[in-house]
């Protein structure tokens, strides 16, 4: 039984790994959360567009729609070129671990957000899809946007990270000395999309 327990929990790990050999097409859910920083989801949905082999769906939080507005206006939401599902659409395959989505990036991921899926929280299509991820023992990656940070904070990231999340903070680095904006934003969904397993053609150090 344990034997075959151990098989269940490595299934995943291997789809990743071949995902990266080969690169296989993914099943992924971008969930977008309503801190400031949809600039990098706008910048992660992008490059997964112009890859082109991946199934990719969307969910957006109430704030996140907003937020999209008035930090992405030349990017409208309905102009997105994948499929959004409404935050209380609980008929989205993702919503189920039968539908077998191979990982989730929140970006960015409020304080609130990533609260109430350190806590099991699932009220709404959002936090659901992470409690599946979590449960499947799926990867989960969330793009953490919040400064300064409080203990609760820091005590809910060690939560999530213990059930089986990474933290991604959305801190941009600077040794590939980006030459614009949208160079600096992809250091963080870049790395994001790597955490997933998705093989992007970033700088890599040392090369």
């Amino acid at each position: 039984m344990a034997a075959h327990g151990s098989k269940e929990v490595c299934k995943p790990i291997l789809r990743i790994l071949l995902a990266v050999l080969f690169v296989l097409p993914m099943k992924l859910v971008i969930g977008v959360g309503g801190a400031s920083g949809s600039i990098y989801a706008a910048a992660l949905l992008r490059t997964l567009h112009k890859m082109g082999e991946h199934t990719v769906e969307l969910v957006f939080s109430e704030n996140a729609l907003t937020n999209w507005q008035l930090e992405n206006p030349g990017y409208p939401v309905d102009s997105i070129p994948f499929r959004r599902y409404g935050n209380r659409d609980f008929s989205a395959g993702f919503a189920s671990g039968s539908a077998r989505y191979d990982a989730m990036i929140v970006c960015p991921c409020s304080a609130g957000l990533l609260g109430r899926i350190a806590n099991g929280v699932s009220d709404d299509l959002m936090t659901r899809a992470a409690d599946v991820m979590l449960k499947e023992r799926r990867r989960l990656v969330l793009v953490f946007r919040e400064t300064p940070l409080s203990l609760i904070h820091i005590e809910n990231m060690e939560r999530v990270t213990r059930a089986g999340a990474i933290v991604c903070p959305a801190i941009p680095s600077f040794y590939s000395q980006p030459s614009d904006l949208d160079a600096l934003v992809s250091t963080v969904t870049d790395r994001a999309l790597e955490l997933c397993g998705v093989h992007t053609d970033s700088f890599r150090w040392g090369t």
